[in-house]
C-alpha cells in the first residue's frame, strides 16, 4: 500500500513538473491574454484628456475596459515631434495590438514608419488622403484606417452663422496657421464663402500660441468686425488665450470646437471631435476582435454641433435669434 501511494505521488509530481515545463516554454505572446493598445498622441496628455475619454467610451461600448480586459501604453510627445518615430518604436516593441494616433497626421506617420504589420488607427484633422496616411478613403489598404474629422466646407456655414448674428459686419479676420497641411483648402473655402455673403477676408498668420496678440492687434488695424478661428490643433490648445484677445479687443470670434464655446467663446460650429475620438475606440475595438484595417474605410465626420454661449452674446451686445431661425443643430449654453 505504501509503495502504491508513493507512486501515486511520484507520478502526480512527475505531472506538474511537465505541465510547469510546457507552460514556461510557451512564448510570451501566448500566455498574454489581455490584449494591449498603444497610444501616441502628438501633444500632452493633459490637452488631450477629454478626447482620449471619448475614445476609451468608444472602448467601453464595444467590451473593454482598461485595466480590465484590456492594457493601454500610452506615449506622449509633448508637443516634439522628432519624438514620434522613436516612441513608436517603443509600442512596436512592447507588441502592442494596435497603435491609436492623436493629434493629426504627424503620429500616424510616425506610427507607419515603425511598423508596416501592426495596425494603426488614427484620429485626425487633416485629409488623410493628401497626408498620405492612406490610399483611399473607402479602401484605406495597409495596415492603417482611423477617423478624419477634416470638414473644410463647414467654412462656409460658420460664415453664414456670423452673418445671421452679426449681419452689419463687413470684415472677418482669419487667424491661419501656413504649417497646417490643409491651409489651402481652408483658404479656398473661406475666401469663395466670404464672396458670396459679401464679406472681406483679412489674414494673419499664426505658426504659435506666441502669435495670437499680433494677430488680433492685426485684425483690429484692418476693422475687423469679427474673428474666424478655423480647425487647427494650435488653436484647439490655445482657445482660453484666443477667448480671452477676442473679449479684450471687442471682437466676436466664431470657432470649430465646441470645446471653445463651452468654455467662453461666443459660438462654434464643426464636427464633434469627441464623437469622432470615440468612432476611433470603436474602431480600435474592432480590430481587438478580428477585422482588418483594410477592410475599415476611414470614418468621415456625422455629427455637427452648434453651441452659442449666451453670456458671451450678451457680453458683444448680440440679440441671438430663436433657435429655429438656425438650419442647423443648436445648443446653448452661458
Amino acid at each position: 500500500m505504501a509503495s502504491r501511494i508513493g507512486r501515486r505521488k511520484f507520478l502526480a509530481t512527475l505531472g506538474s513538473a511537465a505541465a510547469a515545463s510546457i507552460l514556461c516554454t510557451q512564448p510570451p505572446s501566448a500566455q498574454q491574454t489581455r490584449p494591449v493598445i498603444g497610444i501616441l498622441g502628438r501633444s500632452t496628455a493633459e490637452e488631450y484628456a477629454f478626447l482620449i475619454a471619448a475614445f476609451r467610451k468608444g472602448l467601453i461600448e464595444a467590451g473593454y475596459v482598461e485595466s480590465q480586459n484590456v492594457t493601454i501604453e500610452y506615449r506622449w510627445a509633448d508637443d516634439q515631434g522628432d519624438r514620434l518615430e522613436a516612441m513608436a518604436s517603443e509600442l512596436v516593441k512592447k507588441q502592442v495590438s494596435v497603435i491609436f494616433t492623436s493629434g493629426g497626421a504627424l503620429p500616424a506617420l510616425g506610427a507607419g514608419a515603425a511598423t508596416s504589420t501592426i495596425p494603426i488607427v488614427f484620429a485626425s484633422g487633416t485629409d488623410p488622403v493628401a497626408s498620405g496616411l492612406v490610399s483611399s478613403i473607402s479602401r484605406p489598404s495597409g495596415n492603417v484606417t482611423g477617423v478624419s474629422f477634416l470638414a473644410p466646407e463647414v467654412v462656409s456655414k460658420q460664415i453664414s452663422i456670423l452673418r445671421e448674428l452679426i449681419p452689419n459686419a463687413k470684415v472677418i479676420g482669419l487667424p491661419v496657421n501656413p504649417d497646417n497641411p490643409d491651409i489651402d483648402a481652408l483658404l479656398r473655402d473661406a475666401q469663395e464663402a466670404s464672396r458670396t455673403l459679401g464679406f472681406h477676408l483679412v489674414l494673419a498668420q499664426v505658426r504659435s500660441a506666441d502669435d495670437f496678440d499680433s494677430a488680433f492687434a492685426s485684425f483690429v488695424r484692418q476693422r475687423a468686425n469679427a474673428v474666424l478661428v478655423g480647425f487647427d490643433r494650435l488653436f484647439l490648445a490655445g482657445r482660453h488665450q484666443l477667448i480671452v484677445l477676442a473679449a479684450r479687443h471687442g471682437l466676436p470670434a466664431i470657432f470649430e470646437q465646441r470645446e471653445s464655446a463651452l468654455a467662453g467663446g461666443l459660438i462654434s460650429y464643426g464636427p464633434s471631435a469627441t464623437e469622432s475620438y470615440r468612432q476611433a475606440g470603436s474602431y480600435v475595438a474592432r480590430i481587438l476582435k478580428g477585422a482588418k484595417p483594410a477592410d475599415l474605410p476611414v470614418m468621415l465626420p456625422t455629427k455637427y454641433e452648434l453651441v452659442i454661449n449666451l453670456r458671451t452674446a450678451r457680453a458683444f451686445g448680440l440679440e441671438v435669434p430663436p433657435s429655429n431661425d438656425f438650419p442647423w443643430g443648436l445648443r446653448f449654453v452661458g
